[in-house]
This record gives C-alpha cells, structure tokens and sequence, in this order.
C-alpha cells in the first residue's frame, strides 16, 4: 500500500524542521541569557520566554488535533485520524510543560506553588480533555467508531482553548495571573527572546509532530501486518 500524502509530507519534514528548531533554540538560550533582569520579579520572570511559548504550542497542537478530526469525519480517510492523535500527544506534552513552568513562576512571584487561579484552573482543565482523548484512543484503538468519537470529541474540547487565553478578562480581580501580553507589555530587550521562543517552540511542535506521525504510521503497518493485510512500508516512499 503507498505510503500517504501526511506519512510523505512528515518524511520531508524531518530534517528541515529539526535543524530549524536546534537553530532557533540556540539563539533563543543567547537572546534569554542576554535579556534584562525584570525589575519587580528579578531573574525568575525569564521563565516566561519558556512558560508563554510552550502554550501557544499546546494550543497549536490541539488545534491541529481538531483539524485532523475534522477532516476524518469529512473524507474518512485514516491519514487524518493519525493527524489528530499524533497532534494531540504532542500538544499534551507542552500542555504538561506549561503545568509543570507555572508553578515554578508562581513560587518565585506568588511565594506558592499553586494557586487556584482561573487560568492555572482551566489549563488544568485543557490537559485532562486532551489526556481523556488520548485515554479514549487507547481504549478504542482500531474502531472506526472510537475514531469518529474521538474526532469530534477532540473538536468541541477546542472550545476551552479561548477560555483559557481570555480567563483573566472573564474572571477580573479574582485572577491573580498577569494580563495577556500587549503590544509594547514587554519591557526593553524582552521582546526579542520572547519572540524567538515562540517560534522555537512551534518549531519544535512542527518536528515532534513529523515524528509522531511517522510512529504512528509505522505502529498501524505493524498492526496491518500482525492482522494479514499489506502493510504500509513507512520507509518505501519518498
């Protein structure tokens, strides 16, 4: 069976992506060691060139987890559904990076660890809809119905993606996490490495993204294999 369209694109991808994102992390460690000290939270406040940049990544990866359902339920091709898992465990891991950042920000400024602030609350929240997908994909691992479910389970979860970015507005003087980051919100010297962590960052997502894609590919020849069919030869075609 030929490889497909995504499995193809994912191949290519690989090495430019990788490459792109070691090239970017490397000027992003330069930019962030070269950046100002903050002045009301000193030296702890760098953690946002992390903290910020693994979200937007998060957000990216259940983004294209709700694409990628959308487009099985549409055209019911496979290609898609391996979109929509692969993106999601990857989102999942910077959804826990962001978890795991906050607290050690909020320990420096706050002087907690955590706080159920809106926003902490309802990344929280983020990571367990994206955990519980995972969790169903597992449990339905090769049925076309735990698939469609899945798919249009991973589009509704999106909804709490602008919840969380707009918690602070929503929830006023009881959200103790900064506002969202304005033009001109970044001090001197900060814009910089904030913005090349982004983009790291998404870089990243891109390259772990081809990657588990290929694995994906890879698990589901196995599994044609072990059940008789032709298997999908994930290094036939280029």
């Amino acid at each position: 069976m030929p490889r497909a369209a995504l499995d193809r694109l994912a191949a290519r991808l690989r090495t430019p992506t990788l490459a792109l994102a070691l090239a970017l992390a490397a000027a992003w460690l330069y930019a962030v060691a070269s950046a100002p000290n903050d002045a009301v939270q000193g030296p702890i406040q760098k953690i946002l060139y992390v903290h910020v940049p693994v979200a937007f990544a998060a957000y990216l990866g259940f983004l294209v987890t709700a694409i990628g359902g959308a487009l099985y339920l549409w055209r019911g091709d496979e290609q898609y559904d391996r979109l929509g898992i692969s993106a999601a465990e990857v989102g999942v891991l910077f959804c826990t990076l962001v978890i795991v950042t906050g607290p050690i920000w909020a320990r420096g400024t706050w002087g907690k660890w955590w706080s159920w602030d809106p926003r902490l609350t309802v990344t929280l929240l983020l990571w367990f809809i994206y955990l519980a997908y995972l969790l169903i994909r597992s449990f339905t691992e090769g049925s076309e119905r735990g698939a469609r479910f899945a798919a249009v389970y991973g589009i509704a979860g999106l909804a709490a993606i602008p919840l969380n970015y707009f918690a602070i507005d929503l929830f006023g003087s009881r959200a103790i996490h900064p506002e969202n980051l304005q033009r001109g919100s970044l001090g001197e010297g900060m814009g910089l490495p904030f913005g090349l962590g982004v983009i790291a960052a998404i870089a990243a997502f891109f390259h772990l993204l081809a990657r588990r894609l290929e694995v994906e590919a890879l698990r589901q020849a196995d599994a044609a294999f072990a059940a008789g069919a032709a298997p999908i030869r994930a290094g036939s075609a280029r």
